[in-house]
């Protein structure tokens, strides 16, 4: 597991370890979901991408998930239980991934798999990196404590890249007031917008999430980000 996803994976720990338990039942940032369900989803998560990559080490690959459907339901009832439960959970599947993250490392170039059957293709070598992102995007969202400008630069600016990458609407470029980088988003020219902030608020925004007032663009208007 690379070093970024390992340092990520313990400070997710610590968070849940000390979440009481009063708390697991609050709201998250994630519409409709409470901490409970950000943790049971990452839990889930883990268990999914460990499968895939034993999949690919024992010469059987599988999806990731058996159907969206069956995704939701699974994260819904290991919600409902009781916290230690679903910190236990947590525990086990990080560790589970853990054991085969380095199986990514010596798959050959072009290998993918399905997030469920017929679905969304994904590069298998990018699962640390999908990894990765739900890790400190979720543990951002648990709203306990842990806040974007916690994520380490590089972790913020390979956010960025990717999203940067995935965008499909109208240009405009993201600059951090940090000075830590800037990213072309969509097709750029000399009239595209600049949307400028914090390297972490500006990187919490480009995954379709709400920044605040900390964001600003020099049309008066921030493009809207689909989540991703």
């Amino acid at each position: 597991m690379t070093l970024p996803l390992h340092a990520a994976t313990e400070r997710l720990l610590s968070t849940v370890d000390h979440l009481p338990d009063s708390a697991w039942s609050g709201p998250s940032h994630c519409t409709g979901w409470t901490r409970s369900h950000v943790i049971a989803h990452l839990a889930l998560n883990a268990e999914a991408l460990a499968g895939v990559l034993r999949g690919f080490r024992d010469g059987a690959p599988v999806t990731m998930y058996v159907a969206d459907d069956a995704r939701d339901r699974d994260i819904d009832v290991l919600a409902a239980a009781a916290p230690a439960e679903v910190r236990a959970r947590l525990q086990a599947a990080c560790a589970s991934f853990a054991e085969v993250a380095a199986v990514a490392d010596d798959l050959a170039p072009g290998t993918t798999f399905e997030r469920t059957p017929g679905g969304r293709v994904m590069p298998a070598g990018a699962v640390p990196f999908l990894r990765l992102r739900e890790v400190e995007i979720h543990h951002a969202d648990l709203d306990a404590g842990y806040i974007v400008s916690d994520w380490p630069s590089e972790t913020a600016q390979s956010f960025l890249r990717n999203d940067a990458k995935q965008y499909r609407g109208p240009g405009f470029h993201a600059v951090a007031s940090d000075g830590s980088g800037s990213w072309d988003f969509g097709e750029v020219d000399a009239s595209s917008p600049t949307v400028s902030g914090p390297l972490g608020a500006l990187a919490w925004w480009a995954t379709g999430r709400d920044a605040g007032p900390v964001l600003s663009s020099t049309n008066a208007t921030l493009p809207t980000m689909e989540g991703r």
